[in-house]
């Protein structure tokens, strides 16, 4: 017998991993997808994405305890037979780069809907990351406006942001650092709060579960997301700095900078730039809310810019150290935006890729351990795709090193001498040993050049 129902409405990365999560501590769990290819794989207990993690966990549910995660493609069934709803779904891009808020709009009405046949309480949780005001002034507007009845009376509303990295989201959700609670009222937050209670048990003694207002929870997130979006840019400025001049490591340099009691080492490592869902979306989304506002923030601006030079400048250091590279095959290894996924949104790979398109390089070949299918999503025939390492290698004049996959790690000098063409190699993540690597083939990574 379970405690708590929840409804998760939306099965990317959030959702689903949120499910998972929750059915595996006995949570009666019923997600909603209007995807009903997604929907049967879930229900044959098999992830529609890579996730570090997830299919292990729903294995697990699908042989010991499959009647608690099921999911719907009648999101209204799944919210009435529940207790907790809460809102996973994305919030893209526009192509002004504001928000696009239309999934949460349709989902709220669905609510509305929903609480129009049943009269008991029942809690709304937002966890989309949405920008100030969403979830008062549309969400809990439009619930009110669909169903006829009112926040703190008859239905709680609360907006829970998620800090999910992804490649380690089952990990984040399992074991997070901080529980935000933003609430309508005390009624709305405090029925969250004994729901995480009862999912995270001991975990609370070292997680540190704050309540504010509804605003202000969805400011955390992107204050949260800008901060970290800015470390990344921040250490590849530093990166270029320390390129400027022979003797200056650019990780040794984070390393000192990051040991200083007031910051951390996480998110200071120089490299092709950050990539991903959220932090692109959401600086820009929280950018563009501001200036809709009146206010110009320069500092994501130059944020958002550092990052995106990125890939000019690779492709720049590739070519000081291999020469033009039009006419010659030059390598990928590493597509996906970071280790531990196959997620392709935002990842560096795409504008390495586009870059080494203008500059007259076709002969492109990629190799990821995961995300080779979704990366033909996106590349299709501009590049070729190779099956392992030594496919991806043969017959190619430069190597980039993209994503910072475990496979990668254990490579060395020899492998790049025996299986290309000419080896030229350039680590865009900082994970080879700098003089094992310089000292046996032409090697260049970013944040360093050659000491003297």
């Amino acid at each position: 017998m379970y405690k708590y129902s929840v409804s998760i409405l939306g099965t990317g990365f959030i959702g689903l991993c949120s499910a998972a999560c929750f059915a595996n501590k006995d949570i009666k769990v019923l997600a909603s997808t209007h995807n009903e290819k997604k929907a049967a794989m879930i229900n044959g207990g098999r992830a529609p994405f890579f996730e570090a993690g997830l299919q292990e966990m729903m294995d697990e549910i699908k042989k010991k305890k499959p009647h608690l995660l099921q999911c719907l493609t009648d999101p209204i069934r799944a919210i009435i037979e529940t207790d907790i709803s809460m809102i996973t779904q994305g919030t893209p891009m526009k192509q002004d780069k504001s928000i696009d808020l239309s999934f949460i709009e349709n989902t709220a009405r669905e609510i509305g809907e929903s609480l129009k046949k049943i009269d008991k309480y029942h809690l709304v949780v937002v966890r989309s990351t949405v920008v100030p005001g969403t979830t008062r002034n549309l969400v809990g507007k439009i619930i009110t406006e669909t169903s006829g009845k009112e926040p703190g009376k008859d239905f709680g509303l609360c907006m829970q942001p998620e800090f999910l990295a992804e490649g380690r989201s089952i990990e984040d959700t399992l074991h997070p650092d901080r529980i935000i609670i933003g609430e309508f009222d005390e009624k709305s937050g405090a029925m969250l709060q004994e729901f995480y209670k009862y999912f995270y048990g001991d975990h609370l003694k070292n997680c540190t579960i704050l309540r504010m207002n509804l605003e202000s929870a969805e400011l955390v997130k992107y204050g949260n997301n800008c901060l970290l979006s800015t470390k990344i840019s921040y250490a590849n400025e530093f990166a270029n700095f320390a390129q400027l001049v022979p003797n200056v490591d650019v990780v040794q340099v984070m390393k000192g900078v990051g040991l200083d009691y007031r910051l951390n080492p996480r998110f200071l490592g120089a490299g092709v730039g950050f990539g991903g869902a959220c932090f692109h979306k959401d600086v820009n989304a929280i950018k563009a809310w501001a200036k809709a506002k009146g206010y110009h923030s320069r500092l994501l601006e130059a944020v958002l810019a550092i990052n995106d030079d990125q890939a000019v400048k690779i492709v720049d250091i590739a070519e000081e150290l291999a020469g033009k590279l039009a006419g010659r095959r030059v390598t990928l290894l590493g597509l996906s935006f970071k280790p531990g996924t196959d997620d392709m949104r935002g990842a560096a790979s795409i504008r390495i890729v586009n870059e080494l398109l203008k500059r007259n390089v076709t002969d492109i070949i990629g190799y990821d351990p995961k995300a080779n299918v979704t990366a033909r999503e996106v590349f299709g025939d501009r590049i070729q795709y190779a099956e392992n390492i030594e496919d991806a290698l043969k017959d190619s004049e430069c190597t980039f090193l993209v994503t910072e996959w475990d496979e990668f790690k254990t490579l060395n000098p020899s492998d790049f001498k025996n299986k290309m063409k000419t080896p030229n190699l350039i680590d865009g993540r900082r994970i080879f040993d700098y003089d094992k690597f310089h000292g046996e083939l032409p090697f260049r990574a970013i944040g360093r050049i050659n000491l003297k």
